[in-house]
């Protein structure tokens, strides 16, 4: 709350002279007297606020922290007044087992070097929900825990103090006066409960949004790493020192599959034959490919296209045109026709 409580009872007296002095005047001749309508509307409001503050509390406590004992841990320390033991969040926890992994199978691999590239993201990730967990427990958790260990026992106390005046009305009504407009005073001050939550709250969704966008950022971070690497790598046997360039994209296992047994025999000696003429022939798309840059023209499955070897050209390759389009085409997807 905004304003001190024990200050505000303590200085609740001077509000009373009127009704203590109209209570010394009546005493007894006043019959019992029941809490106005508008205190037990502030009774009320106290006891709903008190009732949605825990259930709000506890279930941000649950999304902060889904693991119960490790809230149970953490419980314990913190009314043993002792720091709980630093442990890895599940994000750090996978962020480890991918770097360990990354770093076994070898960073200069293409797997291992992505596994790295992951487990640091994930390091991160689970570093800006450590700094979610710290900001709402300070910003969000502690003040409505305060209210609910502080402000409201205290509002409860002076509403149990009302309750047991009320019973010796007759003998205490000046008593029952005073503790009865503490009490409403106290519980006049539950509207500024609700704007200090309010702002805890913004604070708490900022912090959320803080977190959301760090990972936004991490994922686009890692997906422009990711990007870089290409999609095909080089086997770690015979073929390491070969650039993507240097080797023709193959198609899918579906379709490769099926190609009659036949057909790369024929395909092979067609290209042979073509090479050795260095003249144009016609042949047939077997599978859609798309150009990887400028140099090179992308395909549609069964259509028919021109095609011819240049000296000095890769093995795998040949140039294609289709009308005034030419460029390289991988001799995998064609099938030359006689």
């Amino acid at each position: 709350m905004d304003f001190n409580v024990k200050k505000f009872a303590a200085d609740a007296g001077t509000f009373l002279s009127r009704a203590v002095q109209f209570t010394e005047e009546k005493l007894g001749q006043a019959e019992k007297t029941e809490l106005d309508a508008h205190l037990e509307n502030l009774l009320a409001k106290a006891d709903s606020t008190k009732l949605w503050t825990e259930k709000v509390m506890r279930q941000t406590e649950v999304l902060l922290q889904p693991n119960p004992n490790a809230r149970i841990e953490e419980f314990v320390y913190e009314k043993l007044d002792r720091k709980a033991p630093s442990r890895l969040n599940n994000q750090e926890q996978l962020a480890q087992y991918m770097i360990d992994a990354g770093n076994d199978f070898g960073p200069g691999t293409a797997y291992g070097n992505a596994l790295v590239k992951c487990g640091e993201t994930q390091r991160r990730i689970g570093g800006a929900h450590r700094e979610l967990i710290q900001t709402a427990a300070i910003n969000f958790l502690t003040p409505l825990r305060n209210f609910i260990e502080g402000d409201y026992k205290t509002m409860a106390m002076w509403t149990e103090e009302v309750t047991k005046s009320e019973q010796e009305l007759r003998i205490t009504q000046s008593e029952f006066d005073r503790q009865a407009e503490i009490t409403r005073l106290l519980l006049e001050g539950i509207s500024s409960t609700h704007a200090h939550h309010l702002r805890c709250l913004n604070d708490f969704v900022e912090a959320q949004m803080t977190y959301f966008a760090q990972c936004s950022q991490y994922m686009l971070d890692l997906q422009k790493q990711l990007g870089s690497f290409p999609t095909t790598f080089a086997s770690n046997n015979n073929q390491s020192s070969l650039t993507p360039m240097q080797s023709a994209p193959l198609p899918s296992i579906s379709a490769a599959a099926s190609l009659p047994a036949s057909s790369n025999s024929i395909v092979t000696s067609g290209f042979t034959e073509l090479k050795a003429s260095n003249g144009s022939r016609k042949a047939r798309v077997l599978y859609d490919y798309d150009a990887a840059n400028s140099s090179e023209l992308s395909l549609l499955a069964d259509e028919i296209i021109s095609v011819y070897s240049m000296p000095g050209m890769d093995s795998d390759w040949l140039m294609g045109e289709r009308g005034n389009q030419k460029g390289k085409v991988p001799i995998t997807y064609l099938e030359l026709l006689n």
